[in-house]
């Protein structure tokens, strides 16, 4: 079986991990620990970064850092794993759902600008959802497959209406925007180091940001709000932390993210130029002036459903490929069907359930890729 996505485990893991053992560092204080923090503020170009337990528990120290609470709003694009969603209602949040623009499949920022002006006063310095009454709270865009949204006009939209810019940046890491770097786009910004992404600690996340005072507190925080030895703690916090085996792990992945990133970019290169020419699919998104970190890869069907795609999966997989559907709007899932949604979401509810991803491991062979690629124009024709 090709699969879908799994690690590249290739490069200093086994030493790296030995040496947890060796010094018995395991659990959540070790150099590895800060080795990974310094190593991803480097690469995401930011100064400070905090290590988490997971992407989730990154964006919701994350939210919490800037002061979201209790029913208040924090605008999501629909399209986007519900772990975003998630990190919102952590906090006793609400999202507000926001559609994507075709180009790039990220928070559409020209819908979003309309939604402020027409749905939102201000009332005591807060920005309030009128028809609600929640005070809107910050923008979480969602860097979609390692694509980058319009950054500069969600930049001055956040500005203008004085609301914090948090990035789920789960899988972007590589990615460059203009020139900069993913981490330089927002005031917070959230990797994941789960295990099917580009470079993976087994588990875990981390957060990266320039504010020191800010990113202290977080680390604070996400350490049991621990103040000395003696268990004295100063609010009430979070075991958020990353261990050193984990650390060890994504040390030994982030020295190789230029040469997995490389990987992933032409893997969706191959794709794209091999699929282009098929009239009854079109590619995955290429956006402009931006180099994406090209986490997953595959086609879309121009005339499907979520049946269609399963079906294919099945057939792909009687001829040893993993593929899979991808994700399900957050405005169809249970938990969310009173979340506070924008008008339209037309571009969410069209794309979702017509995505088919393919195999687009860092580890995969030219071989791999033709069989994939010859396999899927086969069943395409028949």
């Amino acid at each position: 079986m090709i699969p879908l996505a799994v690690p590249n485990l290739t490069g200093n893991e086994r030493a790296y991990l030995n040496k947890c053992i060796d010094t018995t560092f395991v659990s959540s204080v070790g150099e590895f620990v800060n080795r990974i923090e310094t190593m991803t503020a480097e690469k995401s170009g930011t100064q400070f970064a905090v290590a988490t337990s997971s992407g989730t528990t990154g964006l919701h120290l994350a939210l919490m850092g800037v002061g979201v609470g209790r029913d208040d709003l924090v605008i999501i694009p629909s399209f986007t794993f519900i772990a975003t969603a998630n990190a919102v209602a952590h906090c006793g949040a609400i999202p507000w759902l926001m559609d994507i623009a075709e180009d790039s499949w990220t928070l559409n920022a020209e819908q979003l600008e309309k939604e402020l002006a027409c749905k939102t006063i201000w009332k005591d310095q807060n920005l309030i959802h009128t028809e609600s009454g929640r005070r809107v709270a910050a923008i979480m865009p969602v860097y979609t497959l390692g694509n980058i949204p319009d950054m500069d006009q969600l930049q001055k939209i956040a500005r203008k209406y004085s609301l914090p810019l948090i990035a789920d940046a789960a899988a972007a890491l590589g990615a460059t925007y203009k020139g900069k770097k993913v981490g330089e786009l927002a005031d917070l910004t959230v990797f994941s180091f789960n295990g099917n992404k580009t470079v993976t600690s087994g588990g875990g996340g981390m957060v990266v940001g320039n504010d020191e005072v800010l990113l202290k507190k977080l680390k604070h925080i996400s350490t049991t709000a621990r103040v000395t030895a003696e268990y004295d703690h100063d609010m009430v916090g979070y075991n958020y932390r990353m261990t050193n085996i984990q650390a060890a792990v994504g040390c030994a992945q982030l020295e190789r993210l230029d040469e997995f990133v490389k990987k992933k970019r032409d893997i969706r290169l191959y794709y794209n130029d091999s699929f282009k020419d098929i009239n009854e699919i079109s590619i995955f998104p290429v956006p402009a002036q931006q180099e994406s970190a090209c986490w997953f890869s595959g086609i879309v069907f121009k005339d499907g459903n979520l049946e269609k795609i399963r079906s294919f999966c099945e057939e792909l997989k009687e001829q040893e490929i993993e593929a899979r559907s991808f994700w399900k709007p957050i405005h169809l899932q249970s938990p969310y069907a009173n979340a506070c949604k924008s008008d339209d979401l037309s571009v969410s509810n069209g794309l979702w359930n017509r995505i088919l991803t393919l195999p687009c491991s860092t580890n995969i062979t030219m071989d791999e890729l033709e069989y994939v690629q010859e396999t899927v124009r086969k069943l395409l024709m028949e």
